[in-house]
């Protein structure tokens, strides 16, 4: 595993980076609008440009140098970050830069992504596979635990233009672990020519997908859980900002708090290897995500809010790591890139979805309902409280609940319970 694990090494230096950034440029948002809905608009940005060019990305993978694809992500977020710096160092930044410097990354993102997710089979022996994706959970929670903190204490000191300075020096770290290692290419897809065909190839993905009836309901009980997942995420740091009055230490320390369950779930996982059945790992990572958020929306301060986020993403790295072992271990290499970017596709549509809808919700319909003497104040009130974020907590308890219920529910279908066994390992599928 020498070669994957330097990878990872350069990624998770990059994406403590690119955390910063993102931590601090949340906070600049909030302090420039007061609004759910805008710092919504961000992370929904940054999904709707994945839509159209997974699209392609499966057969672009699958076709391309997947190391030359993952050095073409990081150039990309440099030069955007480059950008951010110097719209912001000239006083001309606006959240709609942010829009569209996060559907730019997202393009690229995507590709890049899709490209490490599916060289872990030729870095990585099967058995290491639910590991493997345990370490790709330690890159976000291990950063999560770092960067709010660093960049609360930097950026009073070295501001924003700061922050985005170490942004880009991660980077190069990220770029130069890429420039010295050797990532094994699966055999290469035939190019086809015809309009017929290559439809056929954009779309051979998701005619895998319904082939396969369990393949069919992990995707689908995937789908439900991260709707209700996004729906409550898309509102998360807004619903602890308006609680606290815009506290940036107190987001950054709930944030740490989410980094440190996540990397304490993804060194269990990486050292105990996971469930034997990995369905029984997704569903119960299900159930213990949605439960332990549903304390934290009920939560009105970090007494609360720290431990229950704590144990929220313990969850991640089993169900992450789990399904994503389904998926390695079902489908051969060389298709991994189209059938893996069509489940990335349904996933990103589902997402963009509901992070679209969350914050009109909570702006227009449930934050107003709860203000004292509102439609809603009388009968949640006792429950919520009234006021700022109220509204925003109704909202963020009804999706984990949702994403409770999806865990439980998915153990009623034997289809989705027996997937490990319906499906033969790395079903040698024709690539037409």
């Amino acid at each position: 595993m020498r070669t994957f694990i330097i990878i990872w090494f350069g990624q998770l230096v990059s994406t403590i980076g690119s955390y910063m950034t993102e931590f601090a440029l949340s906070i600049w948002a909030w302090q420039l609008t007061g609004s759910a809905t805008a710092l919504a608009l961000v992370g929904f940005f940054s999904q709707l440009p994945r839509i159209p060019i997974t699209l392609f990305a499966g057969v672009i993978v699958d076709r391309c140098n997947r190391r030359h694809l993952m050095m073409l992500g990081d150039s990309i977020a440099v030069l955007s970050t480059i950008a951010i710096g110097l719209l912001y160092f000239t006083h001309n930044l606006q959240i709609w830069h942010l829009y569209l410097t996060g559907a730019v990354n997202s393009c690229f993102g995507q590709l890049q992504q899709l490209a490490y997710s599916t060289s872990i089979t030729l870095l990585v022996p099967q058995h290491q596979y639910t590991r493997a994706s345990s370490m790709g959970s330690i890159v976000h929670y291990g950063s999560t635990i770092f960067s709010p903190a660093l960049a609360g204490s930097l950026y009073p000191v070295i501001g924003l233009v700061g922050i985005l300075l170490i942004d880009l020096s991660t980077f190069a770290v990220a770029i130069a672990t890429l420039l010295f290692v050797h990532i094994p290419q699966p055999p290469i897809v035939t190019a086809v020519n015809s309009a017929p065909e290559k439809w056929q190839q954009l779309t051979f993905g998701f005619r895998y997908i319904l082939t396969k009836p369990g393949l069919y309901a992990l995707i689908a009980i995937s789908s439900l859980f991260w709707f209700a997942h996004d729906l409550g995420g898309a509102v998360y740091d807004p619903m602890i900002l308006a609680r606290t009055g815009g506290n940036a230490q107190v987001l950054g320390s709930v944030a740490s708090a989410a980094g440190v369950g996540g990397v304490t779930g993804a060194l269990i996982v990486s050292t105990w290897g996971g469930f034997q059945r990995q369905i029984k790992g997704v569903l119960l990572g299900f159930i213990g995500a949605g439960l332990s958020k549903t304390v934290f929306g009920l939560g009105r301060m970090p007494l609360i809010w720290i431990p229950a986020q704590f144990c929220s993403s313990l969850n991640f790295p089993l169900l992450g790591s789990s399904e994503t072992a389904i998926w390695l271990a079902k489908v051969a290499p060389e298709l991994q890139g189209r059938v893996f970017a069509a489940q990335s596709l349904i996933l990103q549509v589902v997402s963009a979805s509901a992070t679209l809808i969350a914050g009109p919700i909570a702006d227009y319909l449930l934050e107003p309902a709860m203000m004292p003497g509102g439609n809603l104040a009388a009968i949640f009130g006792g429950i919520f409280g009234t006021g700022s974020g109220a509204g925003i907590a109704i909202l963020y308890v009804t999706a984990s609940i949702c994403m409770l219920l999806v865990g439980i529910g998915g153990f009623a279908f034997p289809t989705l319970r027996n997937v490990e066994d319906v499906i033969l390992e790395r079903d040698p599928a024709s690539a037409g």
